[in-house]
C-alpha cells in the first residue's frame, strides 16, 4: 500500500478518469508516500495551509497501469522522516481501479497533520 495526498475536491472533479494532479505534469510523477506516519510528516511538511478536508489515497501499487519506482527524497525528506526512507514516485496517471481506501487527514489548530481516519 503506498499513499497519496490530495485535498478531497481535487479529487472528485473527474470521478469517471484516471486521476493526474498538477505533480504530473511538473515534475513527471505523482508523489507518494510509504507508509501513514510518512504520509503525516509530508502532510504536515507542504499541506499545512491547505484548506478543506485533505485526504490520502490507499493505492495498491500492484493494481496501477504504469511504473512506479521507489526513490529517495530530493533534496530531503520533510521533518520526521530519516534519510533512508523511500518515496513511491507513480510515473502516469493513476487509475482510480488501484485506489481501494481513502483516509482523511486530521489536523490541530495549526494545522499539523495528527492522524488518519476512516472516511465515509
Amino acid at each position: 500500500m503506498i499513499y497519496h495526498l490530495v485535498r478531497l475536491d481535487d479529487w472528485l472533479v473527474a470521478p469517471d478518469r484516471p486521476y493526474a494532479p498538477a505533480s504530473l505534469a511538473e515534475d513527471g510523477f505523482v508523489h507518494c508516500s510509504p507508509d501513514e506516519s510518512t504520509t503525516l510528516a509530508v502532510a504536515t511538511a507542504f499541506f499545512r495551509e491547505v484548506p478543506g478536508p485533505l485526504m490520502a489515497l490507499m493505492i495498491d501499487e500492484h493494481r496501477l497501469d504504469v511504473l512506479v519506482r521507489w526513490e529517495a527524497a530530493d533534496p530531503e525528506p520533510p521533518p520526521g522522516v530519516g534519510p533512508e526512507v523511500l518515496f513511491p514516485h507513480v510515473f502516469g496517471h493513476i487509475n482510480r481501479t488501484a485506489v481501494v481506501g481513502m483516509l482523511e487527514v486530521e489536523r490541530d489548530a495549526q494545522g499539523r497533520a495528527t492522524g488518519l481516519a476512516v472516511w465515509s
